[in-house]
């Protein structure tokens, strides 16, 4: 019988058929018991959100995984959703690692609170489970598709990498997950460094084409033409212009980065006039 001693949780935004999703699992079997809860349906775009329309519905299905059969969990729901059920339902016990990927496409920048991916690994994080959200470049026309000709190999190499030191120890104080992208043309070698989040959008929404707001419509995105002027230690440079994997450790504390004293003597500055 394998051994459980150590859970992991494996999801995905981009749903429980997605060939990213299983790269992840081949990889990570070596690590643990791998027990994978995604979305039943794409669901990138996501973030963290728990809307009360999805139904919640949990189905096995038998997905082949390195020549054996595996029982996997579909769940009609968001991301951050099946890693909720997933935890509450699905596993034994709560897991020692979730791991949200491989995503078709990088989450970088300051959209990254869009990202199912990377909503599934904060809801983790939330329910005090260490999480990596790890992404693969890909070409925009690619992300919402299964395409068969992208290939995982590197990706899933640095996701068993990293899922193995956060297995071994502790994350550091304030840091909940571990947010991993890999350039498109990466292998096991390409040097990865600690990076933080690009301050500027990677992705940019689009304007519809449409005669009038009565018309059904999808918002698409484009790169956005500021992404060259990201700072040498973001993100978006450390991936795009150094071809580097990007390891950015990022905290559920949003709270701004200024003292108490300051904010409150820039709110108060009209009362010393």
């Amino acid at each position: 019988m394998k051994d459980t001693s150590i859970q992991i949780l494996l999801t995905n935004d981009d749903g429980i058929r997605s060939p990213g999703l299983w790269a992840a699992a081949e990889a990570l079997e070596a690590l643990g018991y791998v027990t994978v809860v995604a979305p039943r349906e794409q669901s990138s775009g996501m973030g963290r959100s728990l809307p009360s329309t999805s139904d919640g519905i949990i189905t096995p299905q038998k997905i082949p995984v390195n020549g054996r059969e595996w029982t996997a969990y579909a769940v009609g729901g968001t991301p951050a959703q099946a890693v909720l059920h997933g935890v509450l339902e699905v596993l034994p016990r709560k897991p020692d690692l979730v791991v949200s990927g491989i995503n078709y496409g990088a989450n970088v920048g300051l959209g990254i609170t869009i990202s199912g991916t990377v909503g599934a690994a904060l809801e983790a994080a939330g329910l005090g489970i260490p999480a990596i959200a790890i992404s693969l470049d890909t070409p925009p026309e690619e992300h919402l598709r299964y395409s068969r000709e992208v290939d995982f190999s590197a990706a899933a190499h640095f996701c068993t990498f990293f899922a193995a030191r956060l297995l071994d120890r502790a994350l550091p104080d304030d840091v909940h997950v571990l947010k991993v992208e890999i350039p498109a043309e990466a292998t096991p070698e390409t040097p990865w460094e600690i990076t933080r989040l690009a301050r500027i959008p990677y992705y940019e929404a689009v304007r519809p084409q449409r005669k009038d707001w009565d018309q059904p419509v999808r918002l698409g995105y484009r790169i956005s033409p500021s992404w060259q002027d990201a700072a040498p230690e973001s993100d978006v440079h450390t991936l795009y212009i150094k071809k580097h994997v990007s390891v950015t450790p990022l905290t559920l504390d949003m709270t701004a980065p200024i003292s108490p004293q300051a904010m409150e003597t820039w709110l108060r500055a009209d009362e010393e006039r």
